[in-house]
């Protein structure tokens, strides 16, 4: 896997009020009313966000935000109190100690690390749910974190065009 050889970006610092303002777009993106086939590919938009802020700002966002993300899914989805906290924790804490590792490549090799830790993410909640007495929904459950890992390089360019600067009219 080849290192990134575009050249490197220097960014502002991305503010808060803007972390905690995607975390919520994503909560109420999971909780939209999807229907039909949209159910088994529509990504964990807060795992996705999760993990690019850990990945992007481990300093600003944690365990702690990821926790308390995971038990807001866990009451609005009407789920097994935990399951979501359990598996966002985990999954930021994976984001953090892969983030210089995959900050380090270019958008393809981040795809192919971004898929296993979303997989693993959805793993966690189906084994909860499965052995608190659910069904096995089937393989196409983690059609959705291959849905996640595609829409990575768009989220990677939206979520970092705030931190861009502009530029500078009286510089040529």
């Amino acid at each position: 896997m080849a290192l990134s050889t575009s050249r490197q970006e220097l960014l502002l610092p991305v503010k808060p009020a803007f972390i905690a303002l995607t975390l919520v777009a994503a909560l109420l993106a999971n909780l939209l009313p999807w229907s039909g086939w949209m159910l088994w590919v529509v990504p964990d938009f807060v795992a996705l966000i999760v993990l690019y802020w850990c990945i992007e700002e481990p300093r600003k966002i944690g365990f702690f935000t990821a926790w308390c993300l995971g038990l807001l899914m866990d009451i609005a989805d009407g789920s097994l109190f935990g399951q979501h906290a359990l598996a966002y924790s985990i999954l930021a804490y994976a984001g953090i100690v892969l983030h210089r590792r995959v900050q380090r490549f270019s958008m393809a090799p981040q795809i192919l690390h971004v898929i296993p830790l979303l997989l693993l993410t959805s793993l966690i909640v189906l084994l909860v749910r499965v052995l608190a007495g659910a069904d096995f929904p089937g393989y196409a459950y983690f059609l959705g974190s291959f849905t996640g890992a595609a829409l990575w390089p768009m989220l990677s360019y939206l979520l970092k065009l705030p931190q861009r600067p502009r530029p500078d009219p009286d510089r040529v």
